[in-house]
């Protein structure tokens, strides 16, 4: 049974924690460690390694402290290259090459996003449960079978962005980093047709944009789609 935990979600920071009742995982480390204790009510001795997607600070902040503490991080070569740091406890994971931690199996693959090499993570327990993590990419390329549970990014709502960009409250740059970048409501749905939803237990919707996003709208949609729960952290 696949439990769901958030700390943190958004530009401020990301982390993220899964239990399938034997094996605990830390996904993402974008706030410090102490912050990650006090909101595991420093239940943190049975986390058996961490995740990280790719280096932009707010999902590797803490990611000095959480080596320290005894964490083996799991991370693309070009991922670790990014946050310049060499630990003997990040351990290189290769693109579509799975691995195992405790009693998942975890399958990384490529997604689409501004730094060196971004994953995204299929992640299957021997109860054949199968949860999908995606974040910090504007689409995915690949197609998944017998998902029940979907952690993926909706950062944004074209609507919403366009408005923004009309009012002056965002720039046209800023915009195109955005649309290059993340994952908009409206490529998330195309996402979400394309796959396989039969099995669906529960879909996390992640990282919204505090400025470009309208959350009641996004829950509506996906609802309406997918018929699933939806939990928007």
């Amino acid at each position: 049974m696949i439990e769901i935990q958030t700390l943190a979600t958004g530009s401020k920071g990301n982390a993220y924690v899964i239990t399938d009742g034997v094996t605990k995982l830390l996904i993402e480390c974008g706030i410090s460690f102490k912050a990650i204790q006090k909101a595991l009510n420093y239940q943190t001795d049975d986390i058996q390694g961490c995740l990280v997607s790719h280096e932009h600070l707010d999902h590797c902040k803490g990611l000095q402290s959480v080596l320290k503490a005894g964490i083996t991080v799991y991370t693309s070569q070009g991922t670790k290259d990014g946050t310049g740091i060499d630990h003997h406890r990040i351990k290189v994971i290769q693109n579509k090459q799975p691995f195992q931690i405790g009693t998942w199996i975890i399958l990384p693959f490529d997604v689409q996003h501004d730094v060196n090499e971004p994953f995204g993570f299929l992640l299957q327990n021997q109860g054949g449960e199968k949860l999908l993590f995606a974040t910090d990419t504007y689409y995915i390329k690949y197609k998944f079978t017998g998902l029940t549970h979907l952690m993926i990014e909706c950062n944004y709502c074209q609507s919403v962005l366009d408005s923004n960009v009309e009012s002056g409250r965002v720039p046209v740059f800023l915009k195109r980093r955005v649309m290059k970048s993340h994952f908009s409501l409206e490529n998330v749905l195309e996402f979400l047709k394309a796959n396989d939803l039969s099995k669906v237990q529960e879909i996390w919707l992640l990282h919204l944009s505090d400025n470009n996003s309208d959350e009641q709208l996004i829950r509506n949609e996906v609802a309406k789609l997918t018929g699933k729960m939806i939990y928007i952290p």
